[in-house]
């Protein structure tokens, strides 16, 4: 798989994060105190998934190398990480789609 490769990408989460809503919100739909923005929850997503994946791969190790014979176990850990991973490459997809037909949008 390629991947998503956007310069400044970094630049473009961390800036999200720092809107007011005077900046480009309609009043009444800001981010208050105590909710996330769209970029911390995308971290957040991101993170677990990778924790997902890495809860995986040392499950397949040990059975590789005989500390545990729970088969069961370890192919649930991996279907998870799977499923995890193919919804958050769809998720990704909806994100360059929308994107994309933003950049489109004559202003």
């Amino acid at each position: 798989m390629d991947g998503l490769r956007i310069s400044n990408a970094n630049r473009f989460i961390e800036n999200a994060g720092s809107l007011s809503n005077s900046d480009a919100l309609p009043s009444g739909n800001g981010v208050g105190e105590g909710q996330k923005t769209f970029a911390d929850t995308l971290k957040d997503t991101i993170s677990k998934v990778n924790e997902l994946q890495l809860d995986s791969d040392h499950k397949i190790q040990q059975l590789a190398t005989g500390k545990t014979d729970d088969v069961a176990a370890v192919m649930i850990s991996t279907e998870k990480a799977e499923i995890a991973l193919r919804t958050m490459v769809q998720v990704r997809n909806k994100i360059i789609d929308a994107y994309q037909e933003i950049m489109r949008m004559q202003v």
